[in-house]
């Protein structure tokens, strides 16, 4: 089910994702404060379609300003424990990782999922993108269901 909000006019294109973070200090006060706070803090989102002629709107956090768009809670991909990684099972992120070199980096801490915080499997992806795990976790990439 796709929400009405509004981001900043640069990241206003369809197929744009990004994990709201909730209000910032410039949000007080702002008029218009409760069309773009009506978001879910940490969640990954994605723009699924820019209004057609939206008003850009000023704003104290983005600097070209506002417009309404479209968006939907998205996927995920994300490393898991291999030994959990079945479509539908529930299942958290193994840990933080200081390997932020290692090209699986990204699916180990991705952005729009806490650490700790279960996550049901949608599908399962497969081999990660790295040859061996700096911390000698066995792992699998799969892909967090869109929270609801």
């Amino acid at each position: 089910m796709s929400k009405v909000t509004l981001i900043g006019t640069r990241l206003a294109t369809e197929g744009q994702e990004f994990v709201f973070e909730g209000e910032a200090s410039g949000c007080a006060g702002c008029p218009y404060r409760s069309q773009c706070l009506g978001l879910s803090p940490g969640v990954k989102y994605r723009v699924t379609d820019v209004r057609d002629n939206a008003q850009v709107l000023d704003c104290a956090v983005h600097d070209a300003g506002v417009q309404a768009v479209e968006v939907e809670t998205t996927s995920v991909p994300a490393n898991v424990s291999s030994r959990n990684a079945y479509a539908g099972s529930k299942v958290s992120l193994e840990g933080p990782c200081p390997h932020t070199e290692c090209p699986s980096h990204i699916y180990c801490e991705p952005d729009g999922v806490e650490f700790g915080a279960e996550r049901r499997i949608e599908t399962v992806i497969g081999e990660p993108p790295h040859d061996h795990c700096a911390l000698d976790r066995d792992l699998t990439l799969v892909e967090f269901a869109a929270e609801e």
